[in-house]
Formats: structure tokens, sequence, C-alpha cells
């Protein structure tokens, strides 16, 4: 799909390369589209992105390209829709390499250092007084851990995951301007063979991804491009310490990683006890095989003799006492090698490895024991001259098994709060357990989680599977390590009683060691109302005799996870922010009354509209001390492979999160003395906000409308996940799922989502503070500053005219609806411009504004083509399977296009 000169969008002064790139892969894409389907096809492709093109360079309406791709054939739309989403792929390819080259560029120049890099953390934080000691003494206490989600917005094999790691290898080496033309040759080759070779790829199994399945996606970024740069990440922060303050201390551990894939069972009956078991055992397969993998490559490289050098004697002690345990491998090491003392421990090392994945009897018990191993191999090396002759290799395995254990990930386990509650009017014989106060359940409760009272034995199936769970947690900390599974999260926790029930049901199911239940509860505050009380939920929950008792065996640490994606969905994005925002002060300040650590788990998803945008804005615009060193946080859908997928981005987000981490906590923002009037101010704004946004969902006939008005009948039958999309059957909006409600709203380009009621209350705001002071909060006060710039990014990617098309499709209540949410739209629009007093969306951010340019033309015909099959689909009954497919590629075309969609 060759660029035109005069049809290619601006790009920034610096940008030429990521420009040549983008020329040359859509050039590629062009060639294999003509190989592939004939040069008809490839010209009617060309004339529909031309067509695109002009419509928006003379702001046309949607009418006339809309007409150009109605009534075509299935097999034929199908393959338009690819055609866009191949080019689409190659541009996002071409934009994550560019943001290699600019990082490469920074280095290379020596100046000033890239912004929210390590380098450019520590060199401010040395600017603003931060002593070297003060700093060691912080990174003591950080403890950052990502978590991946089986939330998907997007459901990419591993195998074109594969590809697009080839197309970025052979990008990367073009850097090099001495590359030989055969070199070049070779380079152009690899990337057609994996441009075509993807097209040939169905993006995803026609049969929905069991558990197994997502396991094996989330575990492509754990054990490969994470488990590569873990050690790259220590390594260049050990730099930038001795560069800028002079030091160089051994670092703690500061980064491990979580999963719910395998044990996330709300509202998905493929996920229990089974899953669970089944995934660690996977998660330890797997990391045993890196180690394995590791020690052998070390075998080779550490092949130092006796007579050339000394090794220590506690490391002979071990070899001594391996060879006895293990006489099978140590009869197996050759003559030749027995020399080498650091190569033969290293064997029996991994014949211990292979050992513990089958349960052997020489296996190591526990990680810590492969450690100790590892760390008289790097003990003895640096004491006899091995720093320059295999040490660093060495300690990057240290630094890997440190971090990654004999479990890979923390897996943590989730259930809704009402199915605990369902069991246990089963296991209590009280059919009105449910609809008793939060008071009485926990008084019953209170006996039964401390042990003084036990549940009668039952068959029940849902209460034998709840209590297989707590049996399989139980066996894990006994099979598998106490790091191998993460907090139980409690969805929907509304008060102390739904933790006081899983404390209850986890002794019922035997997770107890001397007379004390084993885990970490964390309750998932979602909406609104539940973020507005939780600080006396917790409250509730610390005064009660029982679960403070049981929290002082825990170190007196708790656990609270934020939803930002079903407050978003209750309220409506202003609303939901300013709720999570109070609520981590409110939450804050009991556990300063009270006496615990208080860490928040952030459950953001990918979109703005479910809290995704960049992590160093959202870290400064939290409340003081809501960081203090820790950060959990989920990662989800597409956003996992733009972070994660590529090892030179995954090491760049490692550093920014780690820096962001630092700066909020060591230099948070200074108190601002405003800050309490604009609190007040808030309150009323989020007011205004939820009112105007509850309004239009709770208007009579909106289910109708969103359901016709967007496609979400066609993400409800795709396979990119193994759950459903709705919770239970689907009667209202509070029904749905999150993920598919923001990604419904996305796909047909409206994201009334990410905006709705901002602009009623931004309005009523100005009439109420003045434009001026309201002004003055968006300029100075960062919280309301971040949440303004993730919605102005939305408002960017928005099409109302699309939308329109969409909004058609609902007959009737298109006059009703439509008309609302353009009004909005413009208001929102208006006064976010006004107060950031720009005249333009996105001026501040040039980068992102030529991104969003860059894809709009080619984002349209597929979302057109998307309108068109739909209502054909729809007039059909939903019963052809044919323009099913072809509007499953029209929405995995408009996902890569738009990005950060659900």
């Amino acid at each position: 799909m060759p660029e035109a000169a005069d049809s290619v969008p601006e790009f920034l002064p610096h940008d030429g390369p990521l420009r040549e790139d983008v020329h040359r892969l859509g050039i590629l894409v062009g060639r294999m589209l003509a190989e592939q389907e004939g040069e008809a096809f490839y010209q009617r492709v060309e004339d529909v992105r031309t067509a695109a093109i002009r419509r928006r360079r003379e702001d046309q309406s949607v009418d006339a390209l809309a007409e150009s791709l109605a009534g075509l054939d299935a097999v034929d739309a199908e393959a338009l829709a690819r055609a866009f989403s191949a080019w689409f792929q190659a541009v996002n390819t071409a934009e994550r390499v560019h943001r290699i080259r600019r990082r490469r560029d920074y280095q290379l120049a020596g100046a000033a250092p890239q912004p929210e890099s390590l380098a450019d953390v520590l060199t401010s934080l040395k600017a603003d007084g931060v002593e070297a000691d003060e700093l060691l003494a912080w990174l003591e206490r950080v403890d950052i851990e990502p978590v991946f989600t089986a939330h998907p917005t997007e459901a990419v094999r591993r195998s074109l995951l594969e590809k697009e790691q080839a197309i970025v290898q052979a990008l990367v080496e073009g850097f090099d301007a001495a590359r030989t033309p055969q070199e070049r040759a070779v380079d152009h080759q690899r990337l057609l063979t994996s441009l075509t070779a993807s097209w040939q790829t169905a993006e995803a199994s026609g049969v929905r991804p069991s558990v197994q399945d997502e396991f094996e996606h989330v575990s492509f970024y754990l054990a490969s491009p994470l488990y590569r740069v873990l050690p790259v990440f220590y390594e260049s922060l050990e730099h930038e310490l001795e560069r800028v303050y002079g030091v160089k201390p051994e670092l703690p551990r500061l980064l491990r990683f979580g999963s719910w894939v395998g044990g996330d069972m709300d509202g998905n009956p493929n996920v229990g006890a089974d899953t669970i078991h089944e995934t660690l055992r996977a998660q330890r397969a797997m990391v045993l095989a890196r180690y394995q993998s590791e020690c052998a490559h070390l075998e080779r490289l550490l092949s130092q003799t006796d007579d050339r050098v000394q090794v220590s004697d506690a490391l002979r002690q071990r070899l001594d006492d391996y060879r006895q345990r293990l006489p099978k491998a140590a009869t197996a090491i050759r003559p030749r090698h027995l020399n080498m003392p650091y190569r033969c421990l290293l064997t029996l090392m991994r014949a211990r490895l292979a050992a513990t994945g089958s349960d052997g009897a020489q296996r190591y018990t526990n990680a810590a024991e492969f450690r100790t191993d590892v760390e008289l191999i790097a003990a003895s090396l640096a004491a006899h001259k091995g720093e320059h002759a295999g040490l660093f290799g060495v300690r990057r395995l240290l630094r890997r098994v440190r971090t990654f254990g004999f479990h890979l990930a923390r897996l943590d386990v989730r259930q809704d709060a009402r199915v605990h509650d369902d069991v246990l009017a089963t296991l209590l014989d009280d059919a009105d357990w449910t609809r008793r106060s939060a008071d009485d359940r926990a008084t019953r409760l209170r006996g039964l989680a401390e042990g003084r009272d036990a549940f009668a034995a039952h068959d029940d199936p849902a209460v034998e599977r709840l209590r297989a769970v707590f049996a399989t947690l139980a066996d894990a900390r006994r099979h598998y390590g106490l790091d191998a599974t993460g907090p139980y999260i409690i969805s929907m926790a509304r008060s102390a009683a739904d933790v006081l029930a899983v404390l209850a049901l986890a002794r019922h199911g035997g997770l107890v060691e001397d007379g004390a239940v084993q885990l970490d509860i964390a309750p998932l505050f979602e909406t609104v109302d539940d973020l507005k009380h939780g600080a006396a939920t917790l409250h509730a929950l610390l005064d009660d005799p029982v679960y403070r008792e049981h929290l002082s065996r825990r170190g007196d640490r708790q656990l609270i996870m934020l939803g930002y994606s079903d407050s978003a969905k209750d309220g409506g994005i202003l609303a939901a922010r300013w709720a999570l925002q109070r609520a981590q002060v409110e939450l804050l300040e009991v556990a300063r009354e009270t006496g615990i650590a208080l860490t928040f788990f952030h459950g953001r998803g990918g979109s703005a509209s479910r809290g995704g945008g960049k992590v160093a804005p959202a870290l400064m615009a939290s409340p003081r001390g809501a960081v203090a060193g820790r950060l959990r946080v989920t990662e989800q859908g597409e956003v996992i492979h733009r972070k994660y997928g590529i090892r030179a981005l995954a090491l760049r987000n490692l550093e920014q999160t780690a820096g962001a981490v630092l700066r909020a906590s060591l230099r948070p923002r200074d108190p601002e003395p405003r800050e309490t009037s604009w609190r007040e101010r808030m309150g009323v704004l989020a007011g205004h906000s939820r009112e105007a946004y509850r309004a239009l969902v709770e208007r009579p006939g909106f289910v109708d409308y969103f359901r016709a008005a967007t496609p979400i009948d066609v993400i409800e039958r795709m396979t990119m996940g193994s759950r459903p999309a709705s919770r239970r059957s689907m009667h209202g909006v509070e029904d749905l799922r999150a993920i598919p409600w923001v990604f419904s709203w996305t796909q047909c380009r409206s994201i009334v989502t990410g905006w709705y009621g901002l602009g009623t209350a931004l309005e009523r705001g100005a009439e109420a503070f003045g434009e001026t002071d309201l002004a003055e909060m968006a300029r100075e006060w960062p919280f309301f500053a971040n949440v303004l710039d993730d919605v102005e990014m939305l408002l960017a990617k928005c099409d109302l005219g699309i939308a329109e098309a969409f909004s058609k499709l609902s007959g009737p209540l298109h006059d009703e609806f439509f008309g609302l949410i353009q009004v909005e739209f413009d208001r929102a629009r208006r006064w976010l411009l006004r107060l950031k007093g720009s005249d333009m969306l996105l001026r501040d951010d040039p980068r992102l504004a030529v991104s969003i340019r860059l894809r709009n033309p080619y984002v349209d015909p597929m979302s057109l083509l998307q309108v068109d099959l739909l209502r054909r689909w729809r007039a059909g009954g939903g019963t052809d399977e044919r323009l099913l497919r072809a509007l499953v590629a029209c929405v995995n075309g408009v996902s890569q296009g738009l990005q950060n969609t659900g």
C-alpha cells in the first residue's frame, strides 16, 4: 500500500526515519496484497484509501465513502478490512521501532537524558536535594508489581507475535548504516516473508480460547521479553546510580510480576481449582525450563579449570555433596570436564532443576535453595578474579531467580462477593442470608472466621467448587512456595462482612497453618458508591477483632483494589476519577489512624475510559503518600503487547514505571494551599458529571439504543476471551462487563464512555466558580490536569460523523439519543479547549496528534464497512457466518488502528 507524497500526513521534524519505515512497509504491504489477492483487489484498496484521505482533507461527509463500500460480498469485505488492518499492524510496528530508535538517539547524543528515563529521574531527584542515603533507603521499600490479566481487546496468536518480532528485528538491524546491500536485501525479504505469512494466518482462532490458551498468550510476555530484559533494568539502574550519585549498592528486588490468568473466577465458569493448579504447574515448568537453559549456557561459559583458578571451599563442598546425592548425573559428566568445578556444579544444578519439574527425590524444595547455589558461584567468581570471566552472566541469572522464583508470576484469585454469599446461604441453610444486613452477617461469620465454629458438611456443587479452590491454594503453598500465589480479591466488595466471608470460607477449605488462615484478602471497590464508602468499610473491618488479629499475623499490611472500569461505567469518567482520588485520601487516613500499611492495587484498563494512560503523570497526580514506593497495577488487553511485546520497549516501560514510583515517593507534589477549595469544587463538578451521565444511561430505551448503535452483538460473539461478555443476563448497563462496554463505544467512534458528562460539568462549574478559576484548577492541579489530558486524547480519536452512521442503525432511537451525544460532545470539546487556552485538540502533544492523523483515514473505511455489514447481518437474523467473519475482521482492524480500545 504505497504512500503517495501528497497523501502522507505531516510527521514531526525529527521523524524522518519513521516516515521512511512507514513508507517502506506500506510498499511491502501493497506488494503483498497484489501478489496474494490480485491487482484488481489491490487497486480497490488503493481507491478506497485515496477516497478516505480525500474525505478527511476536504472535510466531506461520510456518505460518499459509505456508499462506495456498501453491498460488498462478505468475502471481499473481509479481505478489504484485513488489508487495512495489515497496514495498521505495519504502522504500529514502525512506531514501536521508532521508539527504540529515539531511545538510542538520546543515549548516543550523551546530552540531556531521555525524559522519564532512569537517568532523567535520578538527575532531577538529586537536583531536588535527594541525597544518596535517602534514595537508597527508599529503594529498599520499592515494590512494583504489574499484574497481567485475561481481559482481552485483542487475541493475537503467538505465531503472529513471533512474526512481528521478526519484522522488528529486521528494522532495528537496519539502524546500522554500514549494513551491506546484500544484508539489506535479506532484511527486505525477511520483512516481506513475515508480512505475507501473517496475511495467510487467521488473526485468531474461530474457537473461543481456553484458559490454557490465555495462559500461553500472557506467558509469551513473561517468559520471553520480560525474562530477557529484567537484569538489564537493574544494570541500567546500577549504572545511573554510579554516574549520578557515585554509589554502587547491592540492589534489592524492586520488581515482580503477577497474573490473573487461571485464577480469575469472577463471571468465568471455566476457572476454578483445576485451572489454578494447572496454571501454577505450567508457570513453574516454564521458568524451570528457562533456568535450565541458562545454566546450560553458563556451563559452556564457566570453563575455568582447577589448574588455572581457585574456587571457594563452600563451592567445592557443595559439588562433593551433589556428586553423592546425584550419582547418575555425576557419572554422566564427561571425564574431560571433571577439572571444571563451575561447569560440574552447574551440570548437577540442572539435574536438580529437572528433578524439581518432575517432583523427584533430589528436587529443589524451593527457589531459595537454587538461589543459594547461584550465589555460591557468584561469590566464588568474585573472590577469585572472575569479575570479567563470567560473573556478569551469573549475576543476571541471580536477578531472575530473585524475581521469578519457581513461580514466574504470583497468581491472584478473584471472585464476586455475591458468589460467596450464595455459598454461605447454602452452608448455613439460611435462604435469607443475602438479604440480611452487613452487621448481622458479620456477627454470624466471626466465629466461623476465627475457628470457634465450623460449617456443617455439604455436598452442594457450588459449595464444593469453592471449597476446592481454597484447598488448592493450601496445597499450592506447600508445593509451589509462599510466593506462588497472590491475594484473594473480592469483586463488588461492599462491607466488612464480605471480607469475613472469605476468611471463613478459606478456613473451611483448609487454608490454615498454625491455627491461622494463610491468605491476603483484598476487597475491590468498584462502583462510585463503593468507593465513596470505602473508608467506612475499611474502618469497620479494622475495628473487627477477628480480622484485626488475622491482619496482625499478615504483618499489618492491607491491600485495597480500586476499580477504574466499573466505576467509570457506573458514573462516567469525571465522577469515577474523583471518587478514586477521594477514596485514596480517605483510606490513607484510616490506615494512619489504625497503624497499618496500606497498598493500593490499581485495576486500570487499556483505554483512558478505564483508567489507562501515561504512568508518570498518573502517579504524580496521586494523593501524597498513595504510592510510598509501592505500585501494583493491572496490565490488560492490547496494552500488554504495546508495553512488553518488544524487549527494548519492555525495558523502557519498566524504567518509566520505576522512575515514576521513585519520583512520586521521594518528592511527591508540594501541598497546594488551594487544594481544599479545589476538592470542594471537584465534588460539585463530579456530581454534575455523574448526573448528566446517569441521565443518559438510565433514559428509557438506552439499552436498546446501545445494542443497536454499537457492535456489541458482534463483540459478544467474538472468541477473544474465555469468559462471557456479561456477568448475568443483561437487563441493563450494570450487568455488562466494562471491557465490552468501552470496546463497543470505541468501535463506533463516539467513545461516549470517556467524556460524556464532562462538558455539562465544566459548563456548570464555570457558571458557579468562574471560568478563570476553573482554568487555574485545570492548569495547576495535577489531578484535574491529568483527567483533562486523558479526555482530550479520547475526544481527538472520536469521529461523530461515523458515529452518526452507526447511530442510524437504531432506527427511531437515533433521533432521540444521537442529538444528546452530539450536543454533549461539542460542549465537552468547547469547554476543554477553553480551559486549556487552546484552539485545537492535542496541541501540546504533537506526537499523539500526528499518530491519530496518520491512522484516521485508514480506520474510516473499516468503520463504514462495519456499519453496512452490521445492517445486513442483523437483517438476516445474525445467522450469516460469512458476514460475521467480515465484521470480526472490521472490529480487529479498527482496534489495531485506534489502539487503547479496551
